[in-house]
């Protein structure tokens, strides 16, 4: 017995197996695009790259340590004269002399520099810092609910394709079973062969029609596939309430500020100011505490000597001090004064891309909540269409069995009944597809999937 479960387990196990179907409904199929679409992970890492850089602008609070130890062998020749700041030719501690004999010297310090206050230049860096990480977590949260909204319709669109083919499949039946009936009347010649030809065209045509509706499931499989992170073959989709007509329900007030994208560009425009308040922080003196401690060591004595040997190598005098750094660069006002019209610029700009947003997200609902309205009405007279149809071909079909009517009106009524059921079928999907634009432009969908698998 144990052997037997070893061995189907292993067969279970064995690589290349096909998974089996996952079976989800709606709101797994979104959850599982949001855990598993590249995008997200794409957003996540940038939210992480800018929290690292608000620890980062921390860092500006501790003092910085600076060491060195240096050896070197070169001359000691000094000389008179000034020569303006560079950073070539090296300044030369020692006797006058004019002999190209080399002595070794070296030298060990600590630098300790520290800023005890700074008009609030660091505090504003961390600030712009924080405003970055708060826009990087909006846009976060503005990708999710863009790829929920994507996977959600992509949801919709295979069930829309579902219902297509399930009519197109019943049509096919339908023709089939009067395929047979017509077939058997034409060889007890009871009715002509004509109508046999014509029942087989509309046969063949309902059958292209199930192969294109078809088609369209695997397409938008696939497309949903992409979303959700499995084959198409792995997916089995539940639909829930979505085949059933969608229950009337109050629309609340719209605020663009509920957006994701309304919402991101606000943390924009926070950062923007962030940047502007930061730049007011920088025309100001900057205080450095600075102590130091070093040695120096050489091998040239204070009267020219040169001493022989490994002298100089070890730094022999030392030097210590302690004391306070003042800088200030009166003429940076210029440059900043044009800096920060600049980021005041960017910053109405940003206010005014919020404005844009906020117009386009007004029109977006109000084209949302036309759609839904034309849906519903749409959706209450589908199934007085299907009524009718069903009647025509009852009609239509007794009327040719009776020999009162030919094959051609028996066509019409049922190509009319498979494409009013059609129409029934995605009249009702239609209205959940409003709604769920409606819920996206509002900016949460999770009300709406909780409805559907309630």
């Amino acid at each position: 017995m144990k052997l037997l479960t070893v061995i189907f387990t292993a067969a279970i196990l064995l690589p290349g197996q096909p998974a089996p179907p996952a079976v989800m409904n709606i709101a797994q199929a979104v959850e599982t695009a949001l855990r598993n679409y590249p995008s997200i992970r794409v957003t996540q890492e940038q939210m992480n790259a800018a929290a690292a850089a608000i620890r980062l602008a921390q860092t500006a609070y501790l003092p910085r340590v600076d060491g060195l130890l240096q050896v070197n062998r070169a001359t000691r020749n000094t000389y008179y004269g000034l020569l303006l700041p560079q950073s070539i030719v090296p300044g030369v501690d020692g006797v006058k002399a004019d002999n190209l004999g080399t002595v070794f010297d070296s030298g060990a310090g600590v630098l300790v520099s520290w800023q005890p206050f700074d008009f609030g230049l660091r505090r504003a860096n961390v600030a712009v810092a924080e405003a970055a990480r708060d826009q990087a977590q909006a846009a976060l949260k503005k990708t999710r609910h863009e790829i929920s909204v994507a996977a959600a319709d992509a949801f919709l669109t295979v069930v829309a394709a579902r219902q297509t083919a399930e009519a197109a499949r019943a049509a096919v039946d339908s023709w089939q079973i009067l395929q047979r009936s017509i077939h058997a009347l034409v060889n007890a010649q009871l009715r002509p062969g004509a109508d046999e030809s014509r029942v087989l065209a509309e046969l063949a045509g309902a059958q292209t029609q199930v192969a294109q509706a078809e088609q369209a499931i695997d397409v938008a499989r696939a497309t949903l596939s992409e979303f959700v992170g499995l084959d198409p073959a792995q997916l089995s989709l539940n639909p829930a309430k979505l085949t059933e007509p969608a229950p009337e329900a109050p629309e609340p007030g719209f605020d663009p500020a509920n957006n994701p994208l309304a919402r991101e560009q606000t943390a924009a425009i926070a950062q923007q100011q962030r940047r502007l308040d930061a730049l007011g922080r920088i025309y100001y003196p900057q205080f450095l505490v600075q102590g130091l401690a070093a040695g120096r060591g050489s091998g040239l004595e204070t009267d020219g000597a040169r001493l022989g040997g490994l002298n100089g190598l070890v730094p022999t005098t030392a030097n210590f001090g302690l004391g306070l750094t003042v800088t200030f660069s009166a003429m940076d006002r210029f440059a900043l004064h044009e800096q920060e019209a600049m980021q005041s610029a960017n910053v109405r700009a940003q206010e005014a891309q919020y404005q844009l947003i906020a117009t386009k997200l007004r029109a977006q609902v109000n084209a949302a909540m036309a759609t839904l309205a034309g849906a519903r009405r749409v959706a209450l007279s589908t199934p007085v269409e299907v009524a009718s149809a069903r009647t025509a071909v009852e009609q239509a079909t007794a009327r040719f069995q009776s020999g009162l009517a030919p094959i051609d009106d028996v066509a019409q009524a049922r190509r009319l009944l498979v494409q009013a059921q059609i129409d029934d079928a995605l009249a009702r999907l239609n209205v959940w597809r409003a709604r769920l634009q409606v819920a996206a432009v509002r900016g949460d969908i999770q009300p709406f999937l909780d409805e559907i698998v309630r």
